[in-house]
């Protein structure tokens, strides 16, 4: 991270000036000015998205357009299918799709959201790794597809169970989205692509709008009563409580799908037997662990104290183990549990539900057991 000094070297979103105005305590993040939190805090923010609708400003992310070159979407389908493992061609019309570009070992450059926009592929990356995406999609799909970053859009989310009651006031026809529907609507007067997606477990949109109008667009939004600016800090508390991976952490270029417990993304037509198996980078590991396992997988950890248990804390077998068996790759407190969470990866012979494990935190051995994901229940509209 860079120091406050460096400010002036980061990058600012469209709400950045929002931000300050209503007190955002900003911090670097991929590169950009961010707001970790507002007046309220992490704790009373991550609680009113849960019984409410927060509004984050993610404008950091990528977002990116690919369109064939035949003018035929199943073209651009096949083309992305050569850097995911998942089934793109089958994805219809106005859905999204969870999808990873992996490596030649398997490992994981990137996750990222894909959407059938009917005469194009919208995907949203990863703000820290979007420079490098944009550039491996050139390297690789240039001869099928014409790609075009979007950087003149903002990306906003709205999430909570008021979320639809607020978006709808400018949109009626954002209540008729089920989960991972995304439609291109005229919402507040813009030209938005909204998918009710997220990144929290609660129902909610995701919204990419115009840059020039966003600040204005976020204002409408935060005028409701039941909408309240959220930070970063619980984004990623929100996002923990729901079990997602965040990359750089949970998932890397050193983890493939099937050890970050990603499999089920992965549809039957990409595997062994399926219609069109295999044809992406890392083929030949991904679909040989699909079949026949992982040494390691990532679980979900119940602290059994009061002490999180942070990031890069190793795992043991037991209080006096000497060698460890994995180790936390996210952890803090859970504030809809009022308890700490975490998780990590384990060996699978220590990973059943249940099994207690010991992080060494400070010098000591805390316990944990073995949790089933998500910790909070998710309220998705299916």
């Amino acid at each position: 991270m860079l120091a406050r000094d460096d400010a002036a070297a980061l990058k600012r979103t469209p709400l950045h000036a929002l931000h300050l105005a209503r007190g955002g305590k900003m911090v670097p993040f991929a590169g950009y000015d961010m707001p970790v939190q507002y007046t309220p805090g992490v704790l009373k923010e991550h609680l009113h998205t849960r019984a409410a609708a927060g509004l984050f400003d993610v404008s950091h992310m990528g977002q990116i357009e690919l369109r064939a070159k035949s003018g035929k979407l199943e073209d651009a389908a096949h083309a992305l299918e050569r850097l995911v493992p998942q089934d793109i061609a089958a994805l219809a019309p106005g859905r999204q799709r969870y999808a990873q570009f992996t490596n030649e070992t398997g490992g994981i450059c990137d996750d990222l959201m894909v959407t059938n926009l009917g005469d194009r592929l919208f995907l949203v990356v990863n703000a820290a790794c979007k420079t490098e995406d944009e550039a491996h999609l050139r390297a690789h799909l240039s001869e099928a597809c014409d790609i075009t970053a979007l950087p003149e859009r903002a990306l906003l989310a709205l999430q909570g169970p008021k979320a639809e009651a607020a978006l709808a006031k400018f949109c009626p026809d954002v209540a008729k989205l089920k989960f991972m529907d995304v439609a291109e609507l005229t919402v507040a007067g813009l030209p938005c692509i909204v998918s009710r997606s997220g990144y929290t477990g609660e129902d909610g949109f995701e919204i990419s709008v115009p840059a020039d109008g966003a600040e204005a667009f976020a204002e409408k939004l935060l005028a409701d009563p039941d909408v309240l600016p959220i930070g970063l800090g619980a984004r990623d508390s929100l996002r923990l409580e729901a079990g997602l991976c965040l990359y750089g952490h949970d998932i890397d270029t050193t983890t493939t799908p099937v050890e970050g417990a990603l499999s089920w993304s992965i549809q039957k037509s990409r595997r062994s037997g399926g219609a069109r198996p295999g044809g992406f980078f890392g083929d030949s590991v991904i679909l040989q662990q699909l079949g026949g396992g992982t040494s390691r997988i990532r679980v979900g950890l119940r602290p059994e104290g009061r002490a999180p248990v942070r990031e890069g804390a190793p795992l043991f077998a037991s209080a006096d183990a000497a060698e460890p068996i994995g180790s936390v790759t996210s952890g803090g407190f859970g504030p809809s549990l009022n308890a700490p969470v975490a998780m990590g990866y384990l060996t699978r012979s220590h990973a059943t539900l249940d099994t207690q494990v010991f992080a060494e935190v400070r010098g000591q051995r805390l316990p944990l057991r073995v949790a089933a994901m998500p910790f909070v229940p998710n309220t998705y509209k299916r």
